[in-house]
């Protein structure tokens, strides 16, 4: 890589901590060094580089073969790759208005400095050339996946495509990035204008740690004194689940779901339409009638109908079992003496009371066992009982907020791993729900690279130096977060492009939904699951009373899933001129497979930035449940072993699933470890909804 230059009109290069060596512990971001200012010229610098190193590789007169062609395009971008990594970590944790302002610029510059890479046809006739002769380069496996990824990879950005059709496929790719930036731009933005003030009469059927975070959220605010409800889920879940004023549920539940969609500057409806409407212009222009043909293709799941196969399946029971709940919740309602509808307000709260009559457990009788830190010990420990490797926290790393905490990652021969670092509160500059990033990927092309491993969450904070008290469904997520975690530290590949989490949508959920079985078993929760004030250990009782209670209300928590992913695929399948009115188009595809007017989707569009804030996900949200399919019957490796850390299963899942990256077909992998294909009952049977889809 050509060494920086120097930047005109600005501060030397050597003054911009982006574009000078990294004097740091394992030479890590000097995060408090970098200031907004820096990033534009950064960028500047790293495109120049890129540009440079990509012309040399296309103009090589030499005959093209791997190490000139696919390796050098490897080699390439490494301070793009660096600045973005640090760029897009706080435009997510840790934003200001003058990140977000520069993001606008970034985002559309960013399409225009990879549209032309992407689209080059003669680079795309050097790697054509090498697919083509593929049989005969003598390549190891690694190198032959790393070959046809990279191919489908431009081919798939049109490379191929006529330059009139490349000129509009360049334009799309601008605007889709421009508009997947607004659309989270006005997310956080009504995410962080929303709050409503609990006085004391507000506070009836809240637990203290839930007062005791709310206070936490004022005073983050800069409303010391007071306590607050956000529209941050960790907020609003326990908010609905246990406050007995139904009036503040409405309320609070109204604002919930009506992020992005209010009519106010943040409103999200006309960004959809347009970003349904370019995404299914460049999929015809690459030859697909639909988005989600296109998308799918390079998936699992191969085509829209199997998606639509294996939803529809989970959807008819888990409906039903929604709806018994539901009759149950209203019979309730009416022995309280209550003259009122069940309403989607109303459901988490009565279903806690429902929870407490059947299994005699609600969630904040064990909140106080799930302190963070001992989740997190937790999530450490069973890392190391499974493959090795250990953690110490290290103070001296610099971070992008002072709650982030870092860990150094040892195998188990002693030697550096990773970093891992874990940002683990809700913040106004910290966009909702949580999520695993990397500063720096693992490789060995050029020695031995490890990599910085982010975890981001929105746990509610203690207030008064009390500590953070998750719900089992934040214990849960905070374990799903470490596997998607432990899949970049593990990582062990040559190439960049195949490292850690580089694997399709529908793979990438199994490491992290795999992880999230060690968090509720017994052997794990007697160990780790401690009373915040006493230190004593979760009662045997109460803790068989939350293995009891894990199957409830599953048919809710997949009514709100599936239906979001069902909505998900038929705006990507259907004519984009269909969702030209968004509301109307959620409505009708929600009357089309009976939703229940009780349940809301669990993301509705103008909030649902899994899809829209950028495309990783769109027509691919049911990523999540493809992936369960065969993390439940993954799991049952260690279960018919007689032993949750079994070494010789950990191994297998060690070197066929969190260690080879995208280096091995995903189907290949997962019959690697498993000896066979996942079997589909498992899903039904972990979500305790088989008996449902056999009566149905």
């Amino acid at each position: 890589m050509s060494e920086p230059r120097q930047n005109t009109g600005t501060a030397p290069a050597d003054a911009n901590p982006l574009l000078k060596a990294w004097v740091t512990p394992f030479t890590t971001p000097p995060f408090d060094e970098i200031k907004p200012e820096h990033f534009l010229p950064a960028f500047e610098q790293a495109f120049a580089d890129h540009s440079a190193e990509i012309a040399a590789v296309t103009n090589d007169p030499a005959t093209p073969d791997f190490a000139n062609t696919i390796t050098a395009l490897e080699r390439s971008g490494k301070l793009l790759n660096k600045v973005a990594a640090v760029f897009y970590d706080l435009v997510s944790a840790h934003s200001n208005p003058a990140i977000l302002e520069i993001d606008k610029e970034v985002s559309l510059r960013m399409a225009r400095h990879w549209n032309p890479i992407m689209m080059n046809a003669v680079l795309f006739g050097r790697i054509a050339q090498l697919h083509e002769n593929r049989a005969a380069l003598k390549l190891t496996p690694e190198q032959l996946r790393l070959l046809e990824r990279t191919y489908t990879r431009f081919h798939r950005a049109g490379a191929g495509l006529s330059e009139e059709a490349k000129t509009r496929m360049a334009e799309i790719n601008e605007k889709l990035a421009q508009l997947g930036t607004t659309f989270s731009h006005h997310l956080l933005g009504d995410e962080q204008e929303w709050s409503m003030e609990l006085g004391e009469a507000d506070r009836q059927g809240l637990s203290e740690s839930f007062v005791a975070a709310a206070q936490a959220a004022a005073e983050e605010r800069g409303m010391a004194g007071k306590a607050i409800v956000t529209l941050s889920r960790s907020s609003v879940e326990p908010f609905l689940k246990s406050s007995a004023r139904r009036d503040l549920r409405e309320k609070v539940y109204k604002a919930f779901t009506a992020r992005g969609d209010n009519g106010n500057a943040n409103d999200n409806n006309a960004t959809i339409v347009e970003i349904l409407k370019l995404r299914e212009e460049s999929a015809n222009l690459l030859g697909y009638p639909t988005f989600a043909a296109y998308r799918l293709e390079d998936s699992m799941a191969k085509t829209p109908d199997a998606v639509r196969g294996l939803l529809e399946r989970v959807w008819k029971p888990a409906r039903a079992r929604a709806l018994a709940d539901r009759d149950e919740m209203q019979a309730l309602i009416t022995t309280e003496g209550g003259n009122f509808q069940l309403a989607p307000w109303d459901w988490r709260y009565y279903a806690e009371k429902l929870r407490l009559q059947r299994a005699n457990f609600d969630d904040a009788a064990i909140k106080p066992y799930l302190t963070l830190d001992h989740m997190i010990a937790a999530a450490f420990d069973c890392a190391t009982r499974l493959f090795g490797i250990t953690f110490e926290e290290c103070k001296d790393v610099p971070t992008w907020h002072p709650d982030v905490r870092v860990w150094e990652v040892r195998d188990r021969d002693g030697k550096h791993k990773a970093l891992f670092y874990g940002d683990y509160y809700a913040r106004p500059s910290k966009r909702s729900g949580a999520w695993m990033t990397s500063l720096r990927d693992q490789q060995k092309l050029d020695g031995e690279i490890a990599p910085l491993i982010i975890n981001v969450c929105n746990f509610a904070k203690g207030a008064g130096g009390e500590p953070s008290l998750l719900s089992p469904d934040d214990a849960r997520t905070l374990f799903h977060e470490f596997g998607h975690g432990l899949h970049g530290m593990l990582s062990n590949v040559t190439y960049p492009s195949l490292s850690g989490t580089a694997v399709f949508t529908d793979f990438v959920e199994l490491p992290s939904q795999l992880y999230e079985h060690w968090q509720e078993r017994p052997e794990v929760l007697q160990q780790f699951a401690r009373h915040y004030q006493t230190g004593e250990p979760l009662p045997d009782d109460l803790l068989q009373r939350f293995l009891a209670a894990r199957k409830f209300n599953q048919g809710f928590a997949t009514v709100e899933f599936v239906s979001s992913a069902l909505v998900d695929l038929e705006f990507h399948t259907q004519p984009a001129s269909a969702a030209q009115d968004v509301r109307a188009f959620e409505k009708k595809e929600l009357e089309k497979i009976g939703m229940p007017e009780e349940i809301s989707l669990r993301h509705r569009p103008t909030q649902f930035g899994h899809i829209f804030s950028g495309d990783h996900y769109a027509a691919g949200y049911y990523s999540y449940m493809w992936s369960e399919v065969m993390d439940a019957d993954a799991f049952g490796a260690f279960e018919e072993a007689g032993n949750i850390f079994d070494p010789a299963v950990a191994k297998r899942l060690h070197d066929d699933i969190y260690s080879s990256g995208g280096s091995v077909d995903p189907e290949a992998a997962y019959e690697a470890f498993r000896g066979r294909p996942p079997e589909p009952d498992a899903l039904l049977r972990r979500r305790g909804l088989l008996d449902d889809a056999k009566a149905a």
